[in-house]
């Protein structure tokens, strides 16, 4: 029997095989389960189609279940953060879920640079003298976070058109390769900064986050009322460790 994770694209394939017209719904939705396996003239071809949806909303069910339970756990752990994570576009039962056991506490971190970068979306640039000689730091951090975010990132743009404009804007200053990473970046720095001050996610002012320091979006300003980008500087953040009053050893660059 074919896996189920391997399976809805079976279908498509056998549909083209048999160079029938598209299927044209998605046949994830048991709701557009009826006539599938009777596209097929072969016997055979229809009974394991049938035999994988019934597979399909048996597992579905299944799935469902697991996930409110975890979902009611997760609320009696932490709701408030829950809640706060599912304020951001793009954020939903899951990915809020994989942040919340992820991230733990955010107190954690005592800035925003110490979270971007356990979410593994800067890496450290090694530097002496002024001088760079490559990156390092690529396995610091948690994976899931780095995928969580960039997730996010898309799914954020989904149903979004003014975050589309603001994404073409992003690859006009950042190009094309890097600025799905900026905006994954960006999401990150917000999610610091609502779960430090305890409040949710503001569409507004995340858009018009770029200029001033007093139209920077949430994530950019620290707990302690300053905005980082003051602190760290726009790109980089450079002169970090000056500002802090120790010596530069290295700078942060957005991981592509």
């Amino acid at each position: 029997m074919i896996l189920i994770a391997e399976f809805l694209p079976h279908v498509q394939q056998t549909n083209r095989q048999y160079n029938l017209p598209a299927i044209g719904k998605k046949i994830a939705y048991k709701a557009n389960h009826d006539g599938v396996a009777e596209r097929f003239s072969a016997p055979a071809v229809q009974k394991r189609i049938a035999v994988g949806l019934a597979l399909l909303d048996h597992y579905d069910g299944l799935l469902r279940a697991r996930a409110l339970t975890i979902l009611k756990t997760a609320k009696q752990h932490d709701a408030n953060t829950l809640s706060l994570l599912r304020t951001v576009p793009g954020i939903g039962e899951l990915l809020s879920l994989v942040l919340l056991y992820a991230i733990h506490d955010i107190a954690r971190f005592p800035r925003v640079p110490d979270f971007v970068s356990y979410c593994r979306l800067v890496t450290c640039a090694k530097e002496s003298a002024g001088k760079r000689s490559g990156t390092s730091g690529t396995k610091i951090g948690k994976a899931s976070l780095q995928g969580a975010f960039s997730e996010a990132a898309v799914l954020f743009l989904r149903a979004h058109p003014a975050g589309q404009k603001y994404l073409a804007r992003l690859e006009t200053k950042h190009g094309k390769g890097q600025a799905l990473t900026v905006l994954a970046h960006k999401l990150a720095r917000a999610v610091y900064s609502m779960l430090q001050r305890g409040v949710g996610f503001a569409l507004n002012t995340f858009f018009h986050g770029e200029g001033s320091g007093a139209g920077e979006p949430a994530a950019s300003l620290g707990h302690h009322g300053r905005s980082l980008a003051t602190v760290l500087g726009k790109a980089g953040f450079p002169g970090v460790d000056e500002r802090l009053g120790a010596p530069r050893r290295f700078a942060l660059t957005l991981r592509v």
